[in-house]
């Protein structure tokens, strides 16, 4: 609670304001997704960014980089704070959403189509919200491995949490070489699940955090993960709302 102390799950009370946990996030944005940008350039591949608003505002200059790389940017909320569960009232909701994307348009130029609510939460009302707000897509649902469409048209992208740099490297404690490993096994049982399906496609989500997987000792195994998939026919590296489109063009 800002003014107060507040206790991050499993850990001891921090007092107000955290500069300790906030400059080690922020580290993200002014080090680590240059990085990421960088070797995502170098391979040849683009990703999707997911940012709030006031990230968009504080950061123009690496926004704009994420743009001018031909990468996406998705709608992350306002800010951390931005939290949107069955407490918030629709009309404040709304409200969220929309200063969500107007500051985000504004700063970046560019309206997303994708959203991720932070923590991923989302109320009775989110999916229609988000579909009024003109967005396509979410990435707030993860059950299951291919995109599907909600009854009011919005479609939802899986972002499986269960292999993110956040759930192996600092929940699980595993090393950025074992995350690595990790998504490869994955990839391998999926390919041979879609080649048994006779083709048919399966996603897997490279969910990476730059102030995590951005650090010098670890960089080099998202590097070398990338690669090793760009080598693999069965892989097609891709935005977010490019694969929404591919999936709803075999629809």
């Amino acid at each position: 609670v800002p003014g107060g102390p507040f206790a991050a799950p499993g850990h001891m009370k921090t007092a107000y304001p955290d500069y300790r946990h906030y400059t080690a996030r922020d580290y993200g944005n002014r080090v680590g997704a240059w990085r990421m940008l960088e070797a995502f350039e170098q391979a040849g591949v683009k990703a999707s960014f997911a940012a709030n608003a006031a990230v968009a505002e504080r950061y123009p200059e690496l926004i704009a980089a994420v743009i001018a790389g031909g990468h996406e940017v998705i709608a992350h909320s306002t800010d951390m704070n931005g939290t949107i569960d069955s407490s918030l009232g629709i009309e404040a909701e709304r409200a969220l959403i929309a200063d969500s994307m107007a500051r985000i348009e504004a700063a970046s130029g560019v309206r997303p189509t994708g959203w991720l609510s932070i923590a991923r939460q989302q109320s009775w009302h989110t999916a229609d919200l988000l579909r009024e707000a003109g967005l396509t897509y979410c990435c707030d649902w993860v059950n299951d491995e291919l995109p599907y469409r909600f009854a009011n048209g919005l479609i939802n992208l899986p972002l499986n949490h269960e292999l993110s740099d956040r759930q192996i490297v600092t929940v699980q404690q595993k090393s950025a070489d074992s995350w690595a490993e990790s998504l490869g096994d994955a990839f391998d049982w999926l390919a041979r699940e879609a080649a048994a399906a006779g083709g048919a496609g399966r996603m897997l989500p490279l969910h990476v955090t730059p102030y995590i997987m951005g650090l010098p000792y670890r960089i080099a195994a998202l590097i070398g993960l990338v690669e090793a998939l760009l080598v693999r026919d069965e892989a097609w590296i891709a935005r977010g709302d490019d694969i929404v489109a591919a999936w709803e063009r075999q629809q």
